[in-house]
This record gives C-alpha cells, sequence and structure tokens, in this order.
C-alpha cells in the first residue's frame, strides 16, 4: 500500500500527536517567513554599512536562514526558525567594523569565537551554570541596552537624528527630508498593520517606505528583477579570531555570547510555551536539541560572514498561525531559498527605508525594563545605567561594561556582596580595566 506525501509527513513530524495538519503547519511557515522577511534587507544593510560587500551578505543571510530553519525542523522537530538577528549584526555594522584596529573581519572573528563558546557549553551540558552566572536585572538590561542601540540606529539611518556640532548632543534633524518622510510612513504602515495584527507588518513597512522613496530620488530599482544570486566569498571565510583575541574585543565577545545564549533560552521557551510544548514545570523537553542547532549556526554564521545566529523571535507568528512541528520553519526556509532569485529586488532598498524595522524592534526590545523591580533602586540602578551608558557612549559592549561593574558595585555597598556570583566578581575585573583603558587620555 502507498504511503500518500502528507501521511508521510504527519508521521515524520508527529503532525497529529501535536494537534495540527499538514496544511496549517504549511500556512503557519509562510507566516513565519512574512513575519521575518524584512531580515532579507536589515541584515545586509547592517552589514553593508560596516563594509561589506552587500549583495553577497544578502546570499548568506538567505543560506544561513534555510540551512539553521532546515536544521531545527528536522532535527529538533520545533516550529522556531533560525537566523541572524539584528542586535548581532548591528553590533558588527555599526560598532565594531568602525573601531580602530578591529573591523569587520575581526568583529567576524569575535562573533566566531563567542560561537564556539556557545557550543562548548551546549555539548558540556553547561549551560546551567551561564544563566545562574547572569543575575537577572544584567538579563533584562541586555535587552534594553541593544535595543536602545537599535532604535538608534534606525532613527539615524532614517536622518531623522543629528549631532550638533556645537554641543555634540543629539537633535532631531529636519523631518520633512527624503530619508525622515520615507521612515516615517513606513513606520506608520507598520505600526498599523501590527496593532490589527495582521502578519508581515514589519517587511510591508520597508517595501511602502522603498515606494515612497521612488518619487523622493532616494529609491532606484535598476536592472531586471530577477538574477542568479551573488556569490560569498567576499565575506565567507574572513573571519579573524586570533585578532579578536584581545581587551578590547572581550565585551563584545561578551555581548555576541550574551545575546545568542538568552535569546535562545527566552525564544525557545516563551514560544515553546505559547505552542503548548513546554511541561507543567515551564520547562521544554528536549531543549539540547535546539541549543545544538543554535550553536552550529552561531558557530558557521561567522564563516560565511553572518554573526550571531539564533531562534528567532519571529517564530511567534507561525506558532500564533497554529504551527507546532519542525514542518514550520521548512516551508519557511523554503520561502528563503526561492528569495535568492530575487536578490536586485532586496539590495534595491535603501537604508532609509529599512529604518522602519531597527525603530520599530529596538523599541519592542525596550520592553524588557518593565519586569525590572520597580520598589528597590539598588536593582534598578545597574539595568537603567547600562542603557544610559550604551547611548552616551554609542557603544553597547561599553554598556554591557559599565552595567556588570555597576551591578556589583551597588551589590557590594547595598551589604549583598555575597549574593553576588563568584564568576561574575571575576569577570569584573578584566571589564573594569577595559572601561579604564577606553576612557583614559591619549
Amino acid at each position: 500500500m502507498r504511503t500518500t506525501f502528507p501521511a508521510a509527513l504527519e508521521r515524520r513530524f508527529d503532525i497529529t500527536a501535536r494537534g495540527s495538519t499538514v496544511g496549517r503547519e504549511v500556512a503557519a511557515g509562510l507566516t513565519t517567513f512574512l513575519a521575518a522577511a524584512y531580515l532579507i534587507a536589515v541584515i545586509p544593510s547592517l552589514l553593508a554599512s560596516g563594509g561589506m560587500e552587500r549583495g553577497a551578505a544578502t546570499t548568506a543571510v538567505l543560506l544561513l536562514l534555510a540551512a539553521g530553519s532546515i536544521a531545527m525542523g528536522l532535527y529538533a522537530n520545533l516550529p522556531f526558525i533560525v537566523g541572524p538577528g539584528i542586535g548581532g549584526s548591528a553590533l558588527l555594522g555599526a560598532t565594531l567594523a568602525h573601531m580602530p584596529g578591529i573591523g569587520w573581519q575581526t568583529g567576524l572573528g569575535i562573533a566566531l569565537i563567542s560561537g564556539l563558546l556557545f557550543l562548548g557549553l551546549t555539548l558540556s551540558g553547561a549551560r546551567e551554570i551561564v544563566v545562574r552566572l547572569v543575575p537577572l536585572p544584567i538579563k533584562l538590561g541586555l535587552g534594553a541596552s541593544i535595543g536602545m542601540f537599535i532604535a538608534m540606529l534606525g532613527f539615524r539611518d532614517a536622518g531623522m537624528v543629528t549631532v550638533n556640532a556645537k554641543t555634540n548632543a543629539l537633535a532631531l534633524a529636519d523631518l520633512t527630508q527624503a530619508g525622515p518622510v520615507m521612515a516615517l510612513v513606513g513606520l506608520a504602515v507598520a505600526l498599523a498593520m501590527s496593532a490589527r495584527r495582521w502578519p508581515g507588518a514589519v517587511i510591508a513597512g520597508i517595501v511602502v517606505a522603498a515606494l515612497v522613496g521612488i518619487p523622493l530620488g532616494v529609491t532606484h530599482f535598476g536592472g531586471a528583477p530577477l538574477s542568479l544570486p551573488h556569490g560569498i566569498g567576499a565575506i565567507a571565510d574572513k573571519a579573524d579570531p586570533l585578532a579578536a583575541l584581545t581587551l578590547a574585543a572581550f565585551p563584545y565577545m561578551f555581548a555576541f555570547f550574551a545575546a545568542e545564549f538568552f535569546s535562545t533560552l527566552g525564544t525557545t521557551l516563551a514560544i515553546g510555551a505559547k505552542a503548548g510544548l513546554t511541561d507543567a514545570a515551564g520547562n521544554l523537553p528536549g531543549i539540547r536539541k535546539p541549543f545544538l542547532v543554535d550553536a552550529i549556526a552561531a558557530t558557521v554564521g561567522p564563516l560565511i560572514g553572518i554573526p550571531a545566529a539564533t531562534a528567532l523571535i519571529e517564530s511567534a507568528a507561525g506558532v500564533e498561525a497554529g504551527g507546532r512541528t519542525g514542518l514550520t520553519p521548512i516551508v519557511a526556509a523554503l520561502c528563503f531559498l526561492l528569495c535568492l532569485a530575487v536578490l536586485p529586488l532586496a539590495m534595491a532598498v535603501p537604508r532609509q527605508a529599512t529604518a522602519p524595522a531597527l525603530i520599530l524592534i529596538g523599541i519592542a526590545m525596550l520592553a524588557t525594563i518593565r519586569k525590572l523591580p520597580g520598589d528597590d533602586p539598588t536593582e534598578l540602578f545597574a539595568p537603567i545605567a547600562m542603557v544610559l551608558v550604551t547611548l552616551i557612549a554609542n557603544s553597547f559592549g561599553t554598556g554591557i561594561a559599565a552595567g556588570i561593574l555597576l551591578y556589583v558595585a551597588v551589590e557590594f555597598l547595598a551589604g549583598r556582596i555575597r549574593q553576588v556570583p563568584i564568576g561574575l566578581i571575576v569577570l569584573a575585573i578584566p571589564l573594569a580595566y577595559y572601561l579604564y583603558a577606553a576612557f583614559k587620555p591619549h
């Protein structure tokens, strides 16, 4: 008796046992793709701002999204897509690539080392040690700090913020110029669709902003919309981990690692709970599998030129649409692969059109601050200071270093130093020297 293709899929992915259907999984995969499609334009734009070739970066992003999501679907059988996060891409393209003596090659080396650390901890089963090492206020401050960094990057890309040359302070730019008009229209579209829970809100905002940019003379669609994908030779195998073994790189290594580690942990548990896949204690059975997929993706990504791969929060859109198995990310992965044929369209999107995505995502990440205790200023001080230092120094690495040091200092002053993990105290020593070296007069 011949087995039908849908029946084979049901058995392979336990679709019926999880209360879903093949049709629902396919629809969820398409929804997930729409929710994450904005990354195809945003991530390469961020990396290109740091000197990387945009065509090569676009191809590499699509390959990583497809390969990571297929691996998650086949190996872990979970409805999560895997790909580069905005935070890590912003750190590389907007910060590390412009730092004297670092550049994007060394930045990829930093991301590679953090990925190897993530992989080592996953294989050894030592994840829980890191979870206990970093206190909750610092975890929440990390998300909010990188959210602030990303949102400000969006405002700058849109041309909505400028620096006052006399006071060296941020100021609003002329909002009637083409860039701010494009960004504001795109942001309005994304917000309106998000409020109505329509899928593809962020990518719709980017598309509308890009279309508005045509009559304004900012967006230029030239040539055929279809073409063979660009090669990735210009950015692949360029990571320089040996150059990353410096004190200046240390906070950024921690930043990449923390972003990958806690993003994976939070995404898998939160979305897994929404999908009904967690147990009574809120744990995800077999969580080692998605961690292993993420760790391998975070390690392989820098080798092809793309940093900080992780389970993406956009997976929640597919779960909301009914996705419960690994078939959901596989369908999304096939959509990403099809996009390799339309790279000219993605590359024609200017950074002013991707700015609404950065602003919206960055502001959403600031919401982690709401989970901080509101009645104890000693608990609020370090994470809030981390956000402020990130903004003032325009450096996420500096913000992390300051936040951890201030957390240890405040706990000492409050008489709670015994509650601070010894590993965090040890970590504070090189971070203190990093800040000293960064701010001492030259």
